[in-house]
């Protein structure tokens, strides 16, 4: 039996050229773009017709007929052979040399709060006895078996926690984040984003990955001290909009990966390093709820649509372990496992 040939990698984002309008584009080993539009003509005589997108999201209400053209495309421009493939490697042109967008303009951003393992028994440990409910009084090592006992038992009897952020957020993966004057305490939580591929409502855990177009990184930039209300709203809980809507607090990118290319979104290491430093390097299968069971239980409640974010929950290493924030200066670089990297400079918002 003749040895199958392995799949060519390829990616998809949003860029511009300077001062030109953002188009989609067909990334290549990871650092070279050709736009969309021009690989019509290859995919013709692929005999794998490319629907017309003039944008990712659009790409992604018609990923079932997209995602096969495109990767016969990608197979193409691997081994080019054929004219067509020809002209278009003539076309690709360094992603350093266009201005990286966020990959998607999403309708719908969702995160998921408190979903590492490690990272919430890191919590209730650093935050000290009395702090959690039934903790009064315990010291370090009562304080972390008693975290731990807890989130073993939310794995198999609990639900995720999630919550939106508005699409203004969104900023690229180089384009810098920008702090605003109240905040203090901005902190960093890098996390796998999923890409939804099709229209998705009460899917069960054992299809939910077939809703899937791909996966990204984003880094949920959070004000550590606005998450909390306080004053006479106290009793309301937490403030997600104060602690996690500023503008440019979620940058994603710098490219969509397909789901195909990814063998299993449990087994990815989630990295980030500040001015160089590591803080956090951890494998998403430290997540509570996998990515199939967090797509069950959102479209269980909402409608997912083509093109929506779900960020999947940040693993331990945050700021606020290390009791170090986010300031101007800095440089936020984040990788994941087969998803490129991010690389962020930090500023103070200028009004």
């Amino acid at each position: 039996m003749p040895e199958q040939q392995a799949l060519a990698r390829y990616a998809v984002g949003t860029f511009s050229h300077a001062d030109g309008p953002p188009f989609a584009g067909f990334v290549l080993d990871g650092d070279r773009v050709i736009a969309l539009d021009a690989l019509h003509g290859l995919c013709r005589d692929l005999k794998q017709p490319l629907p017309q997108a003039r944008s990712t999201l659009a790409l992604f209400e018609q990923w079932s007929a997209s995602s096969p053209a495109l990767q016969a495309a990608a197979n193409a421009l691997a081994n080019p052979s054929i004219p067509a493939a020809r002209a278009a490697i003539e076309c690709l042109v360094p992603m350093a040399d266009l201005t990286v967008h966020p990959p998607v303009a999403a309708r719908q951003i969702f995160m998921c709060g408190a979903n590492y393992f490690k990272h919430v028994v890191d919590l209730i440990v650093d935050l000290g006895p009395g702090k959690t409910p039934g903790t009064d009084g315990m010291n370090p090592a009562q304080l972390r078996a008693y975290a731990q006992e807890l989130m073993t038992r939310r794995r198999s009897e609990g639900s995720p926690y999630v919550f939106s952020k508005p699409v203004s957020v969104l900023s690229g993966a180089f384009d810098p984040i920008a702090i605003p004057a109240f905040a203090k305490q901005p902190d960093w939580e890098l996390e796998l984003a999923v890409v939804i591929g099709a229209p998705a409502r009460y899917v069960k855990q054992a299809e939910a990955l077939s809703c899937v177009a791909g996966y990204t990184i984003a880094n949920d930039i959070t004000n550590r001290d606005h998450i909390w209300t306080s004053g006479d709203m106290k009793a309301m809980g937490t403030d997600w909009l104060t602690a996690k809507s500023c503008p440019t607090y979620l940058p994603v990118g710098p490219y969509i990966v397909p789901a195909s290319q990814i063998a299993d979104p449990q087994q990815l290491q989630v990295q980030l390093r500040l001015n160089g430093q590591t803080m956090q390097d951890e494998s998403t299968s430290d997540m509570i709820f996998g990515v199939a069971r967090l797509i069950e239980h959102l479209s269980s409640v909402v409608q997912l649509l083509p093109g929506d974010l779900i960020c999947t929950g940040s693993p331990s290493g945050n700021g606020t372990h290390y009791q170090r924030f986010l300031q101007p200066g800095d440089t936020v670089e984040g990788s994941i496992t087969g998803l490129g990297t991010q690389r962020t400079p930090v500023i103070a918002e200028q009004r």
